[in-house]
């Protein structure tokens, strides 16, 4: 009977998914990153486990590159330019310089370890950087997914700024990688100058396709919109939403295959298209970021569970032990050094912020993603930088990723008087010309009277709803309000 058929696929498949979910669900409970559990159940079902073979690493890797594209266009599409304003200049010094040094520090560590006789690791000091280099990002999967399932507040801007460099040190990783392997491959020198001329070209085609790009993609959603308005009849609003949210998706792989066959880095093309077509007005912005966000939750799901089934745990037992030494001195010296190094200038963040974005350096599907290129690339040696990078990664999540919030509040970084703002789930149609708004009432709002009646809203405001705690309740004008209730209120925008 032949095992491998469509049927078997979806079976197995549908197994993962499911059972992944069901056992995620657990992961609060203990304190442990979500994804990390996808991660061993991946494990389990393996090769070392229940018996699923799968080590076609250039399958993984062409997942993990769709996987990717979308986790950063959405996390893109999250990232707002009036939060990370402030914090532009930091993050991209800790995207760029910080990965740099994170790789210089760590590749230098690991080629004296590599010197020494008591190790079963010998990698040269090229290959100990690419070693390196495959670590040097924090994942922003994992971070996406820890800070959104925490509901606190941080201080010092950090929220913003951890979100911004984990969603943009993912291509100089990257790039350092495919720099070094061709380095190695080609059998030539490491060179300054070439580096730096590399990593222009990068940058400068993947930022350049990625606000064009954006702005394209804008262009075509006016477009679709246009043609429907032409067409007469009056179409769904779901079905229009759906269709946007695929006509976008197109756009994101589009823009990746563009700017890397131009030589530019794709997913930092991916990720500020994602910025620009985020931060525009869109016609039911969240019915299309709801969809992205489940796009997004599927891909980190099926990259963290191939990746488990990919590694057979039996072989990182060989390098348990260097894996350990090279994981604490990442954690406890490399990304420390290159965090407070690189934000040396920048003296109005405090130590204690700098010492808590050092401890937030998670490794993820990133990392373990960009060391199947090595191993795709036939480098020497690279079976046991895959395993290494599996290895550190799961210490990462494992140390880091269930003391995130803890550690915040050792430093006392968490803001006790922030509060979440949403907008109720509402969200208004961009051809009505009116803002939603939310007030938290306190003592000095109800000081004239505690009915609606009594307050001085704005001319043009209205109240729609009223939160008490977990009740919604329907607003009237003698509804007595209490000091700690929500207002969700529409205001007309004024007309210039």
């Amino acid at each position: 009977m032949e095992l491998i058929t469509s049927e078997n696929i979806l079976l197995i498949g549908s197994t993962l998914l499911i059972a992944g979910v069901l056992i995620g669900k657990s992961s609060y409970r203990f304190g442990l990153p979500l994804l990390l559990i996808f991660l061993f159940v991946g494990m389990i079902f393996g090769t070392d486990g229940l018996g699923i073979q799968f080590s076609d690493m250039h399958t993984a890797q062409f997942i993990g590159m769709i996987a990717l594209c979308i986790i950063l266009f959405s996390g893109g599409m999250g990232t707002k330019l009036s939060a990370i304003r402030p914090v532009i200049l930091p993050g991209l010094v800790l995207s760029t310089v910080g990965v740099l040094l994170t790789a210089l520090l760590t590749g230098l560590f690991i080629w004296w370890l590599s010197g020494m006789q008591w190790t079963n690791i010998h990698f040269a000091f090229i290959p100990s950087l690419l070693l390196a280099a495959t670590m040097s990002s924090t994942d922003s999967a994992s971070v996406f997914g820890i800070l959104g399932s925490q509901k606190v507040a941080l201080r010092c801007n950090l929220r913003p700024l951890l979100e911004l460099e984990s969603g943009s040190n993912d291509p100089m990783a990257y790039m350092l990688t495919i720099i070094l392997i061709e380095t190695i491959t080609l059998g030539g020198e490491l060179s300054a100058g070439s580096i730096a001329v590399e990593l222009l070209l990068q940058f400068g085609v993947g930022a350049a396709l990625g606000l064009g790009m954006g702005k394209i993609t804008l262009k075509l959603i006016d477009a679709y919109r246009r043609l429907g308005l032409k067409a007469g009849a009056k179409e769904d609003a779901s079905q229009a939403t759906s269709m946007i949210s695929i006509l976008v998706i197109g756009s994101v792989f589009f823009t990746f295959a563009i700017t890397t066959a131009l030589a530019g880095n794709g997913y930092l093309a991916v990720y500020i298209c994602g910025i620009v077509v985020g931060n525009a007005k869109l016609p039911n912005h969240r019915g299309i970021g709801k969809f992205l966000d489940g796009m997004t939750w599927l891909a980190q799901i099926v990259v963290f569970l191939m990746l488990g089934l990919l590694v057979n745990p039996h072989e990182m037992l060989g390098v348990a032990a260097v894996s350990l030494i090279i994981g604490v001195f990442m954690i406890l010296v490399g990304r420390p050094a290159s965090v407070f190094l690189s934000l040396l200038p920048m003296r109005s963040i405090p130590d204690r912020a700098k010492l808590f974005i050092s401890w937030v350096g998670l490794r993820g599907a990133v990392p373990i993603i960009f060391a199947t290129y090595p191993v795709v690339s036939q480098i020497e040696g690279a079976g046991q930088i895959f395993n290494i990078v599996f290895f550190v990664t799961i210490i990462s999540l494992l140390v880091q990723g269930t003391t995130v919030i803890a550690s915040a509040r050792r430093l006392r970084l968490i803001d006790t008087d922030a509060r979440d703002d949403d907008d109720f789930g509402v969200e208004l149609a961009d051809e009505i010309p009116s803002t939603l708004h939310t007030m938290l009432l306190t003592e000095q709002h109800l000081a004239n009277g505690n009915t609606l009646r009594d307050m001085q809203l704005p001319e043009g405001s209205l109240v729609m709803m009223i939160r008490r705690g977990e009740r919604y309740i329907v607003p009237n004008g003698t509804r007595r309000l209490l000091p700690g209730d929500t207002l969700l209120i529409i205001r007309e925008e004024d007309k210039a």
